[in-house]
């Protein structure tokens, strides 16, 4: 155990080694030109201010974000590294413009741009220039988008630092949205949209049309048309909510724009009214609704219906096969406890504990980490790297322990190489905390509408429906532990649990190739490499260590050899993990799938094509078997293409906002995922997560 808790600390420090990037001012791809540039015309004076910025000069045609893209999209985001006592504000955010594609509208920027930044410089501040970095990550977006990113770093001199970039700031800040001192806005909610109100408007306004650019997302049909007309100097609008809102503000910062005038204005319009449930709204021109084989997260959905079916998602999650290595764990156990009425009894107990907690804490830190804003979904723990490397090494130490190359008595102190023959307890806790760890990334059939609805639900609503599932997945081993004819029809202790305790080893390594094998998807062929390189460092270091007979010099000399190769691999696998950024959409060689996007959905279903999207990751092992099985076979592949139905794959391995913003659309929480698009307007089929040809064809029947 110390091993893995070095391990782990080792890992976590590795997530903050910068990626081998050379840092520059600029930074050039085929679609933009990125320049991180300063402009302070006093000069850094102690308690003065310098403004900073990404310019970004656009390829025709090619366009990036504003900090609400609108229906697709995501804004770009800076990450500043200064000296201390220095602080930077949030982006100045010029004035956007809309961006219709298809029937989607987006709003962002084209051509030029600059994006300030005001840095606070400290009264102290004695130094003769003022060190920049920024990591910055947008998407570039034409028919196809492409998230980029950059390592930049300028150093401002503390004399003459306009740099020749005043003018740019200059017209950057011009673009800002003014305030709206004397404007006043109110809305009230009303059958299914929002009905603003604008009074005070310049007078060279009125009369024109607005435009209306919402601060949050998630809100109005940004598409559709907004009934719009003065009344005297009033401006009225009646903005359609959107059919998928994820937000229900009391408050709705936004900017007007009007043609002619090339500054916005900024307001903040106070909201009166309840807002309809989400998902209730109409929508001012029909929309595409779900329409799932299973039932869907949604309203139609008690909390009693979805933790029944949690439960039963559950109990079905021990047939998933990411979690048969564990579930041999459990085997190995009964058979050693098989006719010891009491220990099996409290083994089960223990095992229940370990899973129903694992599954509430896992779905506690989703919650949180979801109400702060990132986009995760279940299964979001094995989109890390360093935490698919920890549960290798685990599952390697675990089966280099099942196979005799080590006892872990020989490596841990003697308080705790006792503490399992004094606590046999704890051990089928922590197995279950290991189930729930290689468990989660599986979604069995009725697990899906439940973790939809429990998105959605208050946290103690939500928990209690995790609680269910991992009662669920713990459910047949409880009931195996409390049933004692099960414990009589085991054979008795003897010479067989030997080779048995060696032969249940395998799934362990079994476990560990396709944990490398996620690694690869997610990094690279280095950093799989360098993942081989550290496991065979720890096994090293675990049989020097804890094989009996080896004396102490050469134990030392040993173990002092695996350090070093460990701190080698360590030095391989941790930039490479740091340095892998999500994999750019990409076709598959010679395959019929192609990326996804909610851009490529609109726009096929715009043009009446039917399409099949499959919602998957590398490290979910129902997905790859659906994979490998049902979407390879050649009738369903000849169903697909006579029916010109157009396949997309939404690759999930790494994070990804987009996908999981979906997928909560979806009345989803996780993959795997199958979404059948028919044409026109009608609604999408949700398949089950384990995937048939019969279903298949027959949701091909009904488009």
């Amino acid at each position: 155990m110390r091993l893995l808790r070095h391990l782990l600390s080792i890992l976590a420090a590795g997530l903050a080694l910068p990626a081998f990037a050379v840092p520059s001012a600029v930074v050039t791809t085929e679609q933009v030109r990125a320049e991180l540039v300063a402009h302070a015309p006093q000069g850094i004076t102690p308690g003065g201010e310098v403004w900073v910025g990404l310019a970004i000069d656009h390829q025709p045609h090619w366009h990036t974000y504003w900090k609400n893209p609108g229906d697709s999209g995501l804004p770009t985001t800076l990450q500043w590294q200064l000296p201390a006592g220095v602080s930077a504000a949030e982006i100045d955010w010029p004035t956007p413009q809309r961006l219709p594609i298809g029937p989607l509208v987006n709003y962002g920027y084209e051509g030029k741009l600059l994006l300030p930044v005001r840095l606070a410089v400290p009264a102290g501040f004695t130094a003769d220039s003022l060190p920049v970095k920024l990591h910055a990550d947008w998407l570039v977006c034409k028919d196809v988008c492409i998230p980029e990113s950059g390592e930049f770093v300028l150093d401002i001199p503390a004399r003459a630092a306009s740099m020749g970039r005043g003018a740019d700031f200059d017209a950057a800040l011009a673009a800002r949205p003014a305030p709206t001192a004397g404007v006043q806005a109110s809305a009230s909610l009303a059958d299914g949209a929002l009905a603003l109100r604008v009074d005070g408007l310049p007078a060279a306004w009125q009369g024109k049309p607005i435009a209306f650019f919402p601060e949050t997302g998630g809100v109005i049909d940004n598409a559709a048309k907004a009934g719009a007309s003065w009344q005297g100097a009033q401006w009225n609008v009646r903005l359609p909510l959107s059919d998928q809102r994820s937000e229900s503000p009391t408050t709705l910062p936004a900017v007007l724009t009007t043609p002619g005038e090339p500054r916005g204005l900024r307001l903040e319009v106070a909201i009166a009214g309840t807002w309809p449930a989400p998902g209730s709204t109409p929508a001012a021109a029909p929309g595409p609704a779900v329409a799932p084989a299973a039932p869907a997260a949604g309203t139609s959905l008690s909390l009693a219906a979805a933790m029944l079916f949690a439960l039963l998602g559950g109990m079905l999650l021990n047939l998933m096969p990411c979690v048969f290595p564990v579930l041999s764990l459990k085997v190995l156990g009964f058979a050693s406890h098989a006719h010891e009425r009491r220990a099996i009894v409290a083994s089960g107990l223990a095992y229940t504990a370990g899973v129903v907690l694992s599954f509430v804490g896992l779905a506690a830190a989703l919650l949180l980490l979801r109400a702060g804003g990132e986009q995760l979904g279940w299964g979001f723990q094995l989109q890390s790297p360093a935490v698919i490397a920890v549960l290798a090494a685990l599952f390697t130490l675990i089966g280099l322990n099942l196979a005799g190359v080590f006892e872990f008595g020989s490596v841990l102190p003697s308080g705790l190489a006792t503490l399992r023959a004094r606590h046999p307890l704890i051990d089928s806790l922590l197995t279950g905390v290991l189930a729930v760890a290689v468990a989660s990334p599986c979604t069995a059939p009725f697990m899906g509408a439940s973790l939809g609805l429990a998105a959605t639900l208050p946290a103690a609503e939500a928990l209690s429906i995790f609680a269910a599932l991992g009662l669920g997945m713990a459910l047949p081993y409880l009931a195996a532990s409390l049933w004692p004819g099960l414990a009589r029809a085991l054979p008795r202790p003897g010479v067989w649990m030997a080779r048995f305790k060696v032969l249940m080893a395998f799934p362990m390594f079994a476990t560990v190739i396709w944990l490398v094998w996620v690694i690869g998807q997610q990094t690279g062929i280095d950093g799989a490499a360098a993942l081989l390189a550290t496991l065979l460092a720890i096994a090293f270091i675990a049989w020097a260590l804890g094989t009996p007979g080896i004396g102490s010099i050469a134990r030392a000399a040993f173990g002092a050899v695996g350090v070093l190769g460990l701190a080698a691999a360590l030095a391989w696998m941790l930039p490479a993990f740091e340095a892998a950024a999500a994999p750019a959409a990409h076709a598959e060689s010679g395959s019929a799938w192609q990326p996804w996007s909610e851009q490529r959905v609109a726009e096929l279903r715009a043009a009446g094509k039917p399409v099949f999207v499959d919602f998957t990751a590398a490290w979910c092992v129902t997905c790859q078997v659906n994979k490998r099985t049902t979407l390879s076979k050649a009738e369903v592949m000849a169903d697909f293409a006579s029916r010109g139905v157009v396949l997309l794959r939404a690759d999930w391995t790494r994070r990804d906002a987009a996908i999981s913003a979906e997928l909560a659309r979806l009345g989803r929480n996780g993959v795997p995922v199958y979404v059948l698009y028919g044409t026109g307007r009608a609604a999408p089929q949700v398949l089950s997560e384990i995937l048939s040809v019969s279903q298949v064809r027959d949701a091909l029947t009904r488009l």
